[in-house]
């Protein structure tokens, strides 16, 4: 049976005025969304609501039917967790760390043991296994904590910020990795940098504010940004100029001259040429198009993601 998680109108209050998250609504199937917003916007509230450490202030979440406040455990079996801030025993191994943490899955004997090597090596860390996890660097620490969320093969797949403190190489194993997560299981990768999703999330969740803004395809994401972005290549004297008036996604010096990528609904200036936009300049321009005040209010009514 296909996955499906439901959230249904879930809200959070930390305090008597200060809200997390408001009215989040959302239905998955199998697939990867990314959810993505700046710092505060509530993206770590709901992965942990997701992953039965916090308790909604309002709505409720389903899994396969069933709604996880009263049955944590039945999505606990199938969860697979990477929290934004990983610990370790910096005494032990990364194949005991794997071993202890298996055990507390329920995985056993032979079957832990292949879990473990096959993990590892998702991971590239099959050749330090067996060396002290003191010994490990940031973004080391960070692929096992993605090691250890795959152990039970999770059928829901939560990942806060799994690319924090990995160096390029290591984020562009990962980006090559998540696919092959994905297949008949939800993953739900959090993140604040767009090209960590650009090639591997099916759906986007837009998250300001506690708010769900939008959701859909990238590819829909990309089709409502086309036509509003344009190169340009001016004196670098006159770069400030074009900064303080129009958004610029990029700027790259030439020999006195600056190439801009600029963001603007019309063309800015005769000599600008339509560009194709990245994802991330999609999401930039989404952002630009909504006020303060929409940010802060908008909201999508429940939506399916196939």
């Amino acid at each position: 049976m296909m996955p499906t998680l439901f959230i249904d109108t879930v809200s959070k209050r930390y305090e008597r005025n200060r809200w997390a998250l408001r009215e989040f609504s959302l239905r998955m199937e199998a697939g990867v969304l990314g959810l993505v917003g700046p710092n505060g916007a509530g993206k770590t509230t709901l992965l942990k609501m997701l992953a039965t450490l916090l308790r909604p202030t309002e709505g409720h979440i389903t899994w396969n039917g069933q709604n996880i406040l009263r049955h944590p455990e039945m999505v606990r079996r199938v969860l697979g967790y990477v929290p934004q801030d990983f610990g370790v025993y910096p005494q032990i191994s990364a194949r005991m760390f794997l071993r202890y943490l298996g055990e507390l899955k329920g995985l056993r004997g032979t079957q832990l043991r292949q879990r473990i090597d096959a993990v590892l090596e998702m991971v590239g860390l099959s050749a330090d296994a067996d060396r002290r996890l003191k010994t490990f660097s940031g973004g080391m620490v960070r692929r096992l904590g993605i090691a250890q969320a795959l152990l039970n093969e999770p059928r829901l797949l939560v990942l806060d910020e799994p690319t924090v403190g990995l160096d390029p190489a290591e984020r562009v194993r990962f980006r090559e990795m998540l696919p092959s997560l994905s297949g008949e299981r939800i993953v739900i990768l959090s993140t604040h940098i767009i090209s960590d999703i650009e090639v591997t999330a099916t759906h986007l969740a837009l998250l300001n504010q506690g708010r769900l803004n939008w959701t859909g395809t990238p590819e829909a994401l990309l089709a409502d940004a086309a036509g509003s972005l344009w190169t340009l290549t001016i004196p670098q004297a006159e770069f400030e100029r074009w900064r303080a008036r129009y958004r610029v996604s990029s700027a790259i010096p030439r020999g006195g001259r600056v190439e801009m990528r600029i963001l603007a609904a019309h063309q800015p200036h005769p000599q600008a040429i339509p560009a194709h936009p990245t994802l991330e300049e999609a999401y930039l321009l989404f952002q630009e198009a909504m006020g303060p005040e929409e940010r802060a209010e908008a909201f999508v009514s429940p939506t399916q993601v196939p």
